[in-house]
Parts: structure tokens; sequence; C-alpha cells
């Protein structure tokens, strides 16, 4: 379903008129296409050779936009919201070029998962801090009765 969304965009059906740019699409379909395959790891090196490639063009914007998706794609065991969040800044400009009109929404979503990710986190210690103070008064009561 990605994998369409993206090539909804439009953009990648468009070839490139340097070799080098060439390169860059080839690396990013076959990252587009590990993604949809459900290889997370090898959709983020091809992509992260795209980065290599493709200099100040357009496909760095993609290629900004696929890695936030693969850090927060469901299937990605390494999934990590926080480091998502990082590329959803460049989504906002993403979303101003008209690259993608999802992409507005998907930065949404993660910085969604990124608010609740950090209140669980929070949560947790207070939790923990719960915990403690239980433990401490627990001994306490036992210290009087003895």
């Amino acid at each position: 379903m990605i994998l369409l969304s993206l090539l909804g965009c439009g953009h990648l059906g468009e070839l490139g008129t340097t070799p080098e740019e060439k390169e860059a699409r080839y690396y990013l379909l076959n990252g587009q296409k590990r993604l949809a395959q459900g290889t997370t790891r090898g959709a983020l090196n091809e992509n992260q050779n795209v980065l290599s490639l493709a200099g100040g063009t357009l496909l760095v914007d993609e290629v900004l936009f696929n890695m936030g998706l693969i850090y927060a794609h469901p299937g990605n065991p390494k999934r990590d919201y926080a480091n998502s969040s990082i590329f959803s800044a460049n989504w906002s400009r993403i979303t101003l070029k008209a690259l993608c009109g999802s992409a507005k929404a998907w930065v949404g979503i993660i910085e969604e998962n990124s608010k609740l990710t950090q209140t669980v986190d929070r949560l947790n210690r207070m939790i923990e801090a719960s915990k403690r103070i239980d433990l401490e008064i627990e001994q306490k009561k036992r210290e009087k009765a003895k």
C-alpha cells in the first residue's frame, strides 16, 4: 500500500537526465520494492544510496520521505518513531512542494506517535517511582512492627 501511495506521487516514472540521477532513481525504486516486501533494512540501505547520489535534486525529498516511512513502518523490527520524526521536519517542506499529498497526514501520525511514546516513557518512570515509594513505606511498616 505504501509503495502504491509513493508511486502515486508521480515523480518516480520520470527518468533523470544525468547518469547519477538515473542510478539514484534505480536505488529509489529498489528501496520502495524492498519496503513493500517488508525488508526494511534493505529499503533503508537503498535510500541511503540515493542520498549519496542525488545531490540537490527532488530525489532527496523523496528519499527523506521514504526514510521517515521506513523508520515508522509497522513491519520494521527496529521501528523508531523518534528517528522517523526527525525526517518529518523535512516532510513539511515536501508537502509545500506538493511532492505527495499524504506527507502532511504522515507528519501528523508520526508526531502523534512520538508524543505518545514520550508519554508512555514518562508514565513508566512515574510507575517505577511509585513502586519505590511503596517499597519504602512497606519497609517502614515492617520496622515499626518489630
